[in-house]
């Protein structure tokens, strides 16, 4: 099954389920209110929402309408725990996974604008998927981790790169560097991925795009140096991990230059390689990413992120 948040007017927004070809949606009033309510109850809510599922692909849910993408918070408008991995030259010859801690706080929606106090931070952005996960014991293994695996989404992470550099020669965390991440307007079960998710691993394409002009086409299940149950695992390997926990994979650059990337960084650094100097700059105000992944038959799997850069309101 695949599920969205709408907006309304509470934080936290109004479940729906949405059909397989991202056509038509249906509240899932009367099952769950919010996406947070069906994941503390997974075992008991999650069927219901399947039936609804199943009678929405068929055709015959009688209060379905269609579904508007721009009306979308992020699937998990709030999220208890929400980390990711933190890419860079090294990060895939780490005998560990990098795992960062991000704001779960406030996520933002697919159509949610970026907005900053100044574009000259240099702001990238890092493309690539994120799963939600049920309960989690401590100590699972990444066996165990995969079957926690509840749904499956797009992300894309604000970096700016001047505030890390400095909180890295500081010694500090990723915080101010990192202002917020996107979210697909659509999660969905493992199941809804065609075959396509294999060992905790999503084997689609990722496209990513700047100002309408193509950044990267990414090999997601190859982009990924630890599938989704090591990265669970890994973040269970002294606590227990609650429903509701995000973790995103970070940019998903792949592994052929040639296809593109899913950063800016890494795109100049590609450059660099080539030719000794960047030539694509950072973002500015009045730039849009765009980042969507379709399935085997050409068909957007999730909806797209579609995010401008934008001054302080």
């Amino acid at each position: 099954m695949k599920l969205a948040t709408y907006q309304d007017s509470s934080r936290d927004g109004q479940l729906v389920v949405v059909s397989r070809d991202l056509s038509q949606a249906h509240y899932a009033t009367g099952i769950a209110s919010r996406l947070q309510q069906v994941l503390d109850d997974w075992s008991f809510l999650a069927p219901q929402l399947a039936d609804l599922s199943a009678e929405l692909n068929a055709g015959r849910a009688r209060h379905a309408f269609p579904f508007e993408p721009a009306r979308c918070l992020a699937p998990l408008p709030r999220a208890f725990q929400w980390a990711e991995v933190q890419t860079g030259a090294q990060a895939a010859t780490r005998a560990t996974p990098p795992l960062v801690q991000g704001a779960g706080d406030a996520l933002l929606g697919p159509y949610d604008a970026l907005r900053l106090p100044g574009d000259d931070l240099d702001i990238d952005f890092e493309a690539g998927l994120a799963v939600i996960a049920g309960d989690l014991r401590q100590g699972a293994t990444p066996a165990q981790a995969l079957d926690a695996v509840r749904l499956v989404m797009l992300s894309s992470s604000a970096v700016l790169r001047q505030p890390a550099e400095a909180e890295r020669a500081a010694g500090l965390a990723p915080m101010r560097s990192r202002p917020g991440t996107a979210f697909s307007p659509v999660a969905a079960t493992p199941d809804e991925l065609d075959g396509a998710w294999q060992d905790g691993r999503v084997q689609l394409t990722l496209q990513c795009s700047l100002n309408g002009r193509r950044l990267g086409l990414c090999e997601a299940g190859a982009g990924m140096a630890w599938h989704f149950g090591e990265l669970l695992a890994y973040l269970a390997g002294t606590r227990h991990v609650r429903a509701g926990s995000i973790v995103g994979s970070g940019a998903l650059d792949g592994v052929d230059a040639a296809r593109g990337q899913a950063s800016i960084a890494a795109r100049r650094a590609a450059e660099v390689a080539a030719t000794g100097q960047p030539v694509t700059g950072y973002l500015r105000f009045g730039d849009a990413v765009r980042v969507e992944m379709k399935n085997r038959a050409g068909h957007s799997v999730f909806g797209a992120i579609d995010q401008e850069i934008a001054p302080l309101a």
